[in-house]
């Protein structure tokens, strides 16, 4: 559960800044506060409607891709992306209050700017997951009553600590690769 907040919680913060950054720079879309409620939209639709309506693309597309060429095959995949970014815009702005005018400024060239963003969060998001987890721990910590963070003051764990490097490591004995587990992560 707690690695499923700490991904939404960052995506979620992602988002607002590429929400307030295409408001900023395009002249045809009105973000302002909105830019709060429709991250909300645009993070649950990245979390979810994303994967769903790209797998049902390339589910499309590898129907008739045998008798493709190289090139036509990765036009169609680029045409794919481009389509879901498409989708998960107009449903942003459909379910929220930014406020769009012009359909290449406000419909086709957002979205590119939004691949551009994916790009960018998707090279950066273990370091904003892992900031954002310590950010989670700590105030687990102080909500727990613990008053401080959780770093280990004596040199002897306590019973909880042993039992946690314990789970660790059997954790790191399953024979599965960290990409592995994160995918499995993900599922869950």
């Amino acid at each position: 559960m707690k690695t499923w907040i700490v991904r939404f919680v960052s995506l979620y913060v992602f988002d607002v800044l590429v929400l307030l950054v295409i408001g900023w720079t395009m002249p045809a879309v009105r973000v302002g506060w909105h830019a709060l409620w429709a991250a909300v939209i645009l993070t649950a639709a990245t979390v979810w409607v994303k994967p769903a309506i790209g797998g049902w693309f390339r589910s499309l597309a590898e129907r008739g891709g045998s008798t493709r060429s190289t090139g036509a095959r990765k036009v169609t995949e680029y045409a794919i992306v481009f389509v879901v970014a498409l989708v998960v815009w107009v449903l942003t702005v459909l379910l929220s209050g930014v406020d769009v005018r012009g359909w290449f400024w406000g419909y086709i060239l957002p979205p590119v700017i939004l691949l551009i963003a994916w790009l960018i969060y998707d090279v950066i998001d273990d370091a904003v997951e892992k900031r954002t987890g310590e950010v989670y721990d700590r105030a687990a910590a102080r909500l727990g009553g613990a008053g401080s963070t959780p770093a280990a003051t004596s040199e002897q764990p306590t019973p909880q600590q042993r039992t946690a490097q314990a789970e660790g490591r059997r954790e790191l004995n399953d024979g599965l690769t960290d990409e592995e587990r994160k995918m499995f992560d993900d599922l869950s």
